[in-house]
């Protein structure tokens, strides 16, 4: 038989639970959830050389069909796509033999002292063979640092004495300002050239603030910026 007759092996998902509709999370989690991952598609300019990417808050990853899943807060895998139709149970989840690989980082945010962040679930995400392993911990509930990052060495982690990701043209940065009308320390991506990767809104309102730059160049210049 050809190679390409070989038939494709798909494990049977049909007991594994992909989502149990229990919320968890407090709120400073779920903002900063979002925080690392919607800027990610309204303002990055990707891991660069068109390379696809997913970034994913509080989703479920499989590693064999018989285990349950590892719920990151965040994900991010480089070098895959998302699935069109998410009516189908396997596009729902982070099933690895659908995505190909493991996600190249995962985050967890620390709120409380049980989550075994540093030690259950850190040994979870080598079996995984997840490249880096990101620990935030805001209300130093938990960790001797704020933020700890792990680098995957063999099959275990070893202290990564950087937050930059130059592989993927990311970096991690502790940033003090405004989130949804909320001022405090947050969880930031900053691009190779440290520049933060900004919102969605923070991208509007920076384009808002040039255009008025702009208007009020010209007008200084006797020039209706209506009229140009």
């Amino acid at each position: 038989m050809s190679a390409a007759a070989l038939p494709s092996y798909q494990p049977d998902i049909s007991h594994l639970i992909t989502e149990d509709d229990t919320p968890v999370d407090n709120i400073l989690s779920e903002k900063q959830q979002r925080l690392l991952t919607e800027p990610l598609y309204s303002s990055w300019e990707g891991p660069g050389n068109d390379r696809t990417f997913v970034a994913l808050a509080n989703v479920g990853v499989f590693y064999m069909a018989r285990n349950p899943a590892i719920v990151p807060d965040v994900l991010f895998s480089a070098d895959v796509e998302m699935p069109d139709d998410f009516s189908h149970k396997e596009n729902r989840s982070y099933f690895l033999w659908e995505f190909g690989k493991a996600p190249d980082i995962a985050i967890e945010i620390v709120s409380n002292k049980v989550g075994k962040e540093d030690d259950e679930k850190k040994q979870k995400y080598a079996r995984m063979r997840v490249g880096f392993y990101v620990i935030y911990d805001p209300l130093d509930v938990l960790m001797p640092k704020r933020l700890t990052v792990y680098r995957l060495r063999g099959w275990s982690y070893e202290p990564y004495d950087s937050t930059a990701f130059p592989e993927f043209n990311l970096a991690l940065t502790l940033w003090k300002g405004e989130f949804e009308k909320h001022q405090r320390e947050w969880l930031r991506w900053t691009n190779n050239q440290g520049d933060i990767i900004l919102t969605g809104k923070e991208l509007a309102a920076q384009e808002r603030f040039r255009a008025d730059r702009l208007a009020e160049k010209l007008r200084a210049l006797g020039v209706d910026p209506n009229q140009v």
